[in-house]
């Protein structure tokens, strides 16, 4: 089979997407298929990998990640000669608008994955009103799935999100990123520990992330003051760069934990095992997830979880079996955490449980399942289908004066 993703991020940058673009693409190829990939530019990097086409890229004063300029008349050329079967899309905007071209002009299946909680990202339209931002978000991305032979969902929760959302109820698969699970049962703490200067003794609370609102780190970090209160040998240590670094060290000094508050930055993808093999237990807060991808790496690793109960982490996690899920309150996440600092046969408990779930999520068996969303999508092509929303759904019904009112009366 011959596959393109379009992505608007993929390496060097590093993000949940990339990761599960890389995953699929590994798997994959692996299988015997061919995956060619269309990206963005970044600054002087060089593909080492086959069948990577870049479009051009702006990287802009204050944004993370680079804007992808979704023209390119190599590409256009190009890909009439790949002889696709499927497009795979990665995003609703940029190259995934490109996408969606494509496949129509090429007249092959469109496959969408819907990585993110879109409307969870609506502070970033700063000046504009909340409730209005999340509505024509959520329309925005109805429309796209309209376009859609399939849509591929990281976990069962977001599947049951977008059903309640769109009336989404056919073409709809879940299937949740791969990881190398040997590469995380294999890896070695090495001299992290004695490179960071973490003494033998050192309880390690790790989590992994970029360092963004959306992420909930305060929340952490106000339930970790407590903890290391009591016991003074535990450090939260945070992989991850982004905005909210700098808030987020004022708040440990001002919970006076700072010195075991360590936010190591950003790591280099291989060496993340090696910091995972390094600590004790995973601590995660984030409610915008939707897989959790970051907390299985963790338990392939042989950590056991304390996080937040939400979707994408509680499709991982069950609570009780391979750790402890708690409200989003920091008052809570803290209880769980001393419990399982203070109770070593639990702890070595939900670790083997953690260990033996994150088998289920190799990258070869979700490769294996994304080929049959594939072949779903082409016979649905064939077949005339598309993805249908539910068109009596409020979302295509728009009030703007009532949702610019419902923003003035969730400010007061």
């Amino acid at each position: 089979m011959h596959i393109a993703h379009f992505t608007n991020t993929y390496h060097p940058v590093t993000s949940g997407v990339v990761r599960s673009v890389s995953s699929f693409r590994r798997g994959l190829t692996d299988l015997g298929h061919n995956v060619f990939v269309f990206a963005q530019t970044h600054r002087d990097h060089e593909d080492q990998e086959p069948f990577i086409f870049r479009y051009p890229a702006l990287q802009l004063p204050l944004q993370e990640y680079p804007l992808t300029i979704p023209v390119s008349n190599f590409v256009d050329t190009l890909l009439p000669s790949l002889k696709l079967n499927v497009i795979h899309a990665h995003h609703p905007v940029l190259l995934g608008q490109v996408a969606a071209r494509k496949a129509e002009a090429l007249e092959i299946p469109l496959v969408f994955t819907h990585h993110t909680r879109y409307r969870e990202y609506s502070h970033y339209a700063f000046g504009f009103p909340q409730g209005l931002v999340k509505q024509v978000i959520d329309r925005w991305i109805g429309d796209y799935m309209n376009h859609c032979q399939h849509v591929v969902v990281p976990s069962e929760s977001i599947k049951q999100l977008l059903a309640e959302t769109y009336g989404v109820t056919e073409g709809i698969t879940a299937v949740p990123t791969g990881i190398n699970v040997a590469q995380y049962q294999q890896a070695e703490a090495g001299d992290v520990r004695q490179r960071h200067g973490w003494a033998d003794d050192d309880r390690i609370l790790i989590s992994l992330g970029r360092l963004a609102k959306e992420k909930n780190w305060q929340t952490l970090i106000t339930a970790v003051a407590p903890v290391i209160q009591k016991h003074p040998n535990v450090r939260l240590v945070i992989l991850g760069e982004g905005e909210e670094r700098e808030g987020l060290e004022k708040l440990a000094k001002k919970l006076g934990v700072a010195q075991r508050v360590n936010l190591i930055g950003t790591v280099p993808f291989d060496a993340v095992p090696n910091y995972l093999k390094a600590a004790d237990l995973f601590g995660f807060a984030s409610v915008t997830e939707t897989q959790g991808l970051v907390t299985l790496e963790a338990m392939a690793a042989g950590l056991p979880i304390v996080a937040v109960d939400a979707t994408g982490t509680s499709d991982a996690v069950t609570d009780g079996e391979q750790g402890l899920l708690t409200t989003n309150d920091s008052a809570a996440l803290s209880s769980a955490l001393l419990r399982l600092l203070e109770d070593e046969a639990l702890c070595h408990k939900l670790a083997e449980a953690a260990a033996h779930k994150a088998n289920e999520f190799d990258s070869e068996k979700q490769a294996k399942r994304l080929v049959q969303v594939y072949e779903q999508a082409i016979e649905a092509k064939k077949a005339g289908f598309h993805i249908r929303i539910d068109a009596q759904k409020p979302i295509f019904s728009l009030d703007w004066r009532q949702l610019l009112e419902l923003d003035s009366a969730e400010k007061e």
